[in-house]
């Protein structure tokens, strides 16, 4: 799938998600498969781009891959801005966010808000096209709510004012992410549409992917909660839409390099405080995949310090490798 100048590597992506999607992970989704890894949402209010926060999700010359950032607002002139800003500190492809459900966001008719507003969507869209001279896409969902799923006219608009592609998650903004995925939408919009269409919704595994681009007629998917403890779902999705085949699974001994590399990674990005908080959340989901990891996990998340999570990690793994002997 190519998005304008740029050929994805494979037709599997991350999705953005707040807290999550940081530069680390990222990177190492990329490592495994993913075509392109999508950077957690960054507000287009430059009032609050000189937090910590702000700070980190603008940090993009030196990453490697296809650099997406995603920008979130409701001011067509400042989510320009945003645009213009990201581009010139290295952004290849810039995202705009009409898909958060978060109240937070809505409140201030930004996110999946947007979409009870066309002519605004219209307007947004316009502005941040004509910002910047790099590819703009577009994440939505199916609409407001059951009684107003607009994706169709809201794809048009996209189409009609130069979105290069757009991903769809397959719920409403009330459904949050409550029951199942429907992709009839995107299935429908996928029909009305010629710009590139990505699914996203439940995708857990490797069938699921290849069910969804079957069903739907979608160029890509994209995987987010998928990926959450398991970066090499990107991977074991390419191997399958190739061969039909099921890779096999990591060996103990790449899950023990994958998730140490990772929170040293996590401690190098946000330093010693902040990244012991993130490493805490990300262990907890690579450990949901393992028996012993289930009563590991309450005692790693009362660690502190940087040296103390890195020595259980790897007393965690040695017992396993002594388990098995």
């Amino acid at each position: 799938m190519k998005i304008g100048p740029y050929t994805l590597a494979s037709n599997t992506m991350l999705a953005p998600m707040a807290g999550i999607t940081d530069q680390p992970f990222r990177q190492l989704c990329c490592q495994m498969g993913a075509g392109l890894a999508v950077s957690e949402m960054m507000s287009s209010n430059p009032k609050v781009w000189n937090t910590g926060k702000s700070q980190r999700r603008m940090e993009h010359s030196e990453e490697a891959g296809i650099r997406s950032v995603q920008i979130a607002g409701s001011d067509p002139e400042e989510l320009a801005f945003a645009a213009k800003f990201n581009a010139d500190s290295g952004a290849q492809i810039i995202d705009i966010n009409m898909g958060c459900p978060a109240k937070k966001v809505n409140k201030k008719l930004a996110g999946s808000a947007l979409l009870k507003e066309p002519a605004l969507v219209e307007q947004i869209v316009k502005a941040v096209v004509n910002a910047v001279d790099i590819p703009v896409t577009l994440k939505i969902r199916t609409g407001w709510c059951e009684n107003t799923r607009n994706g169709i006219e809201i794809a048009n608009i996209a189409e009609h004012n130069g979105i290069q592609s757009l991903a769809v998650h397959g719920r409403t903004r009330n459904d949050f992410y409550k029951g199942d995925a429907e992709y009839d939408t995107i299935k429908a919009i996928k029909q009305a549409v010629s710009i590139p269409i990505v699914a996203n919704g439940d995708i857990t595994c490797a069938e699921k992917a290849a069910q969804v681009l079957n069903y739907t007629g979608a160029d890509a998917i994209m995987v987010g909660r998928g990926a959450q403890g398991k970066p090499w779902i990107f991977r074991e999705i390419n191997h399958f839409l190739k061969t039909g085949r099921h890779l096999s699974a990591p060996s103990m001994d790449e899950v023990r390099s994958v998730l140490i590399g990772h929170v040293m990674e996590l401690h190098n990005f946000y330093g010693d405080f902040m990244g012991v908080r993130f490493a805490r959340k990300h262990v907890s989901w690579y450990m949901q995949t393992h028996e012993q990891g289930k009563s590991f996990r309450s005692i790693f998340n009362a660690f502190e310090s940087v040296t103390e999570q890195l020595d259980a990690l790897t007393m965690y793994f040695d017992n396993l490798t002594l388990e098995r002997v």
